[in-house]
């Protein structure tokens, strides 16, 4: 990996962290096109980055953080979920998940249809929407209980947990804002893990590639962030559904018949 391979990939995370499209995924597809062979930096490289784009909602999200203290606790709450089930199978993961296309592309196709599927019916539901102030700790487990399915790359913590807030009745700026939010303990606590796993074993050129891919994750995000903010006022997610399905169809034709 040279340094314009980890400044491709800190713009793919930064675009694809926060939108329900699969940012684990998308930067696996994206290092197969780019022809980078997979190995164990560049799984680590995959999970670290993401922290990048993780500081860029603690940057914009600081208020929100600091004055909001009553949120923390049903944050951690629904982390608990997907911390056990990331540490103890932290090795199926990196061995057999991470780097697969195969998983990512149905992943990805499948979970757009099952994008589309639930915000249809989630968009015919009639009743009170939540607001964040009224998230119960109920809610914020199985939200978290959700988000595990994520571990899989390609279904996208984004979706799982935003539809999983909407699912339990948030609206749809609340769940967006839970899911940023969620990302920044369920992401330092991944990154953390993999680079104790790892004892910090990288190389001089590995570090400064870890360096570029993260700032530019963060700058990039920070933009991401605030279009998806804006974006969730006024349409649904169903266009990131056939997106999905699209990309994974795509890739699969460029992949096994090239």
């Amino acid at each position: 990996m040279d340094l314009l391979h980890a400044v491709i990939l800190g713009i793919v995370e930064g675009i694809s962290e926060f939108l329900p499209i699969s940012s684990t995924g998308h930067l696996i597809l994206a290092s197969n096109l780019l022809g980078i062979e997979s190995s164990e930096f560049v799984k680590s490289f995959e999970i670290v980055i993401q922290t990048g784009a993780i500081l860029a909602v603690v940057a914009l999200y600081a208020r929100d953080i600091m004055t909001k203290k009553h949120m923390w606790g049903k944050i951690l709450a629904a982390f608990i979920p997907t911390g056990i089930i990331g540490f103890f199978l932290y090795k199926t993961i990196k061995q057999h998940l991470l780097g697969n296309s195969d998983v990512v592309l149905w992943s990805l196709f499948l979970g757009g249809i099952a994008l589309i599927v639930i915000e249809f019916a989630l968009t015919r539901r009639k009743g009170p929407e939540k607001n964040m102030s009224q998230v119960t700790y109920r809610d914020a487990i199985m939200i978290g209980t959700i988000q595990a399915i994520s571990v899989i790359p390609g279904v996208s913590r984004a979706a799982a947990t935003i539809f999983g807030g909407m699912a339990m009745g948030m609206d749809r700026k609340t769940a967006v804002e839970f899911s940023f939010i969620l990302a920044i303990p369920t992401m330092l606590a991944a990154t953390t893990l993999d680079l104790t796993k790892t004892s910090f074993s990288f190389t001089t050129s590995e570090w400064v590639a870890l360096g570029v891919g993260f700032i530019t994750s963060y700058f990039v995000a920070i933009v991401s962030i605030k279009w998806l903010v804006s974006y969730v006022k006024n349409y649904s997610f169903v266009p990131f559904g056939w997106y999905r399905i699209a990309i994974a169809i795509f890739l699969a034709g460029l992949f096994y018949f090239r």
